[in-house]
């Protein structure tokens, strides 16, 4: 307990839901969170044993696999785990949650509510919010990537071993990927809920499968334990020199999983999640390297398939079933953190929206986007016959992830900066390490941009593009709105008070962004239509920088009197608001009917936007991009769950840029 109350007192942070906070008792839900987050929290770094080795080992961007070279390479395997995995993200990382969430985006909205609150100058506060916002998309955008080429290279890992057992399969593995692949994504719809019972279980044979071979392969050649010793690690360095760096490029490898472990901490809590990697995946993973530098000192020619070599004939294909399952799990939770990803970037306005659907009453965060699931899917499968096979793909995999946890390390220095005050002292006695380790792996995988790494750049390109352009987008909005020189609300009501207004049954509900101003599309209807209903809410919706809100902070409600109520909905960035839902809320709070299906009316702006021939080239692209997306977004209404039938638009001429681009 005393540890529990610590890191609360570090983070600044209320666990609410971590079962971290919770008492020791319930030791019994624990064991079971810790199950279920080794199917959906270790799948990635649990299936890299798979690739990992053997690429330090390839022939045209490997070392030569001498006993001194293998000893060396497993040494940096096995400490780059307890540095990077056990010490970084499960013990420093995970200190960092934003309400018991984690997760890149999550570290920016920590960041940005904290330079936006205090004292700063508002210059300071923009250009560091500006950086720390441009670091967190590009890291997105590389975790999409990661999302491309994670079920990519883990399907197809895993089907290779059916070329170990004879190579009359060979022209079958692709085919056989591809075909798993679209299974898996044809399957997305039903939700991860109905098959999540099984992914821990999967995972925990998964984990002791590959100790156990790891364990009868090191009894043959216990040599291989020395690897412990980092002066290994050092003097692989020393030996190979410019190749001995680039072998970190195949290193990173190992640690491929982890942005997500630290995303998904949010679904089980600290507690589970330390007790699953330090109980089964650290273990299971320095016994799988440590076998398969055992093979290697017996058998240098084993280079090729370290893994697969490990596994005795008759268990063969059984192993291969056993690993495809593994890397469907791996890839289902890669995908549902992409899903996740995405629905918090619409709430925080980096993100037009897109169609949600829950596949889930109980847990709300099981979410399924059939527009992004589709085109993960045919992005997935033309990585695969692209590259065939994942020795081809480990290169393009590692400037993904080293890039995305380069970022992160550099967003949590800036909280622990910014919100914790640490001295920079101490920032580079936690961190310093970190961050030499973090740009070494990127550095090392630059150099593989020709053999690759121009996917994950080419794909995080594409999609920093469309959110830079949307955020940019909105700000113009913004401007061309001019906030401030709206009608006062009390002033306009009043102003009813006196005329000869008719009204009408029914309520009407009004989208409101200003809550003290009177919104634009209310005096269009009145100017349109001159009536009013007799009951009229205007609604105004804030996203907090929070992942969730509590229900009993959801709204604020005040009666402006003349008919008129005031009403404020607030959600956090892992929420979709939910308007009939709210007003139902309100009818309560405020004992008045405000949602009747059949008298409600809820009015809706259109606005054209249109292009105006002034800026730069540059501002240019990003206005014409933002403006494909917003015609291509989904509606409003649908995405507020509102019906479609009790819809009333009206619409409105807007040109952007608002004023020239600087």
């Amino acid at each position: 307990m005393k540890t529990d109350s610590m890191e609360r007192r570090i983070s600044g942070e209320r666990l609410p839901v971590d079962a971290a906070a919770r008492p020791t008792a319930v030791a019994p839900a624990t064991a079971g969170l810790a199950l279920a987050a080794l199917g959906i929290v270790f799948g990635d770094l649990g299936t890299s044993p798979l690739y990992a080795l053997q690429e330090a080992f390839h022939p045209e961007r490997g070392v030569a696999a001498s006993p001194a070279n293998v000893l060396g390479c497993t040494s940096l395997f096995l400490w780059s785990l307890i540095v990077m995995v056990s010490f970084k993200y499960v013990w420093l990382l995970m200190r960092a949650d934003n309400q018991g969430e984690g997760g890149i985006l999550s570290l920016l909205a920590l960041l940005v509510h904290d330079l936006s609150r205090g004292a700063s100058a508002r210059a300071s506060r923009l250009h560091w919010g500006g950086l720390w916002l441009l670091l967190a998309l590009v890291g997105t955008a590389m975790l999409y990537g990661d999302g491309v080429i994670t079920p990519a290279i883990s399907v197809l890992s895993a089907v290779e071993g059916l070329s170990v057992a004879t190579p009359a399969f060979d022209p079958y593995v692709v085919p056989l990927t591809v075909v798993i692949l679209v299974g898996l994504f044809l399957i997305q719809s039903k939700g991860s809920g109905r098959v999540g019972a099984a992914f821990g279980p999967i995972l925990a044979i998964w984990f002791v499968a590959i100790a156990l071979l790891g364990v009868a392969s090191l009894a043959a050649t216990p040599a291989a334990l020395a690897a412990f010793d980092p002066r290994h690690a050092v003097e692989f360095f020393q030996r190979n020199g410019f190749r001995g760096f680039e072998a970190l490029g195949a290193v990173v490898l190992c640690l491929t999983g982890g942005e997500a472990l630290y995303a998904d901490m949010g679904h089980f809590g600290r507690r589970p999640i330390r007790l699953a990697w330090y109980g089964l995946a650290l273990p299971a993973l320095i016994l799988s390297y440590l076998g398969q530098a055992a093979l290697l000192l017996r058998d240098p020619e084993a280079a090729s398939r370290p893994f697969y070599a490990m596994v005795p004939g008759w268990a063969l294909l059984p192993m291969v079933g056993l690993a495809t399952l593994a890397t469907i799990v791996a890839s289902q939770a890669l995908i549902s953190a992409v899903f996740s990803l995405s629905s918090q970037a619409t709430q925080l306005g980096l993100s037009p929206r897109q169609r949600v659907v829950h596949t889930s009453a109980a847990t709300r965060g099981q979410i399924y986007m059939p527009t992004l699931n589709w085109l993960l899917m045919l992005a997935t499968i033309a990585v695969v016959l692209g590259f065939r096979t994942s020795a081809s793909l480990a290169a393009a995999f590692g400037l993904a992830v080293s890039a995305t946890m380069a970022i992160t390390t550099v967003l949590f220095m800036a909280l622990a900066r910014q919100r914790w005050g640490w001295s920079w002292r101490r920032i580079v006695a936690m961190t310093g390490v970190l961050m030499v380790a973090d740009w070494a792996f990127v550095g090392a995988n630059a150099f593989k941009i020709a053999d690759g790494g121009w996917l994950p750049l080419s794909l995080g390109a594409l999609l920093l593009l469309a959110m830079g352009s949307w955020h940019y987008g909105r700000a113009q909005m913004a401007l061309a709105h001019q906030p401030g020189d709206g009608l006062a609300l009390e002033d306009f009501i009043d102003s009813l008070r006196s005329g000869q207004l008719h009204r009408v049954e029914g309520t009407a509900v009004f989208l409101n962004e200003n809550s003290r101003e009177v919104p634009k599309i209310l005096l269009h209807h009145l100017k349109h239509n001159q009536v009013l209903h007799e009951r009229v809410v205007l609604l105004s919706l804030q996203t907090l920088d929070v992942p969730r809100v509590p229900e009993s902070d959801r709204l604020q409600w005040q009666d402006l009197g003349f008919g008129f109520m005031r009403l404020i909905g607030k959600y956090g960035f892992m929420e979709r608001p939910d308007l009939p839902t709210l007003l139902q809320q309100a009818s309560t709070a405020c004992s008045e009917d405000l949602f009747d299906p059949m008298r409600t009316s809820f009015y809706m702006g259109r606005e054209t936007v249109t292009l105006r021939r002034a800026g730069s080239w540059l501002s240019q692209t990003l206005l014409r991009v933002f403006i494909w997306q917003r015609r291509n977004e989904v509606e409003a209404s649908a995405h507020l769950g509102i019906p479609a039938n009790r819809v009333v638009e009206l619409g409105a001429w807007l040109e952007l840029p608002a004023k020239a681009a600087p």
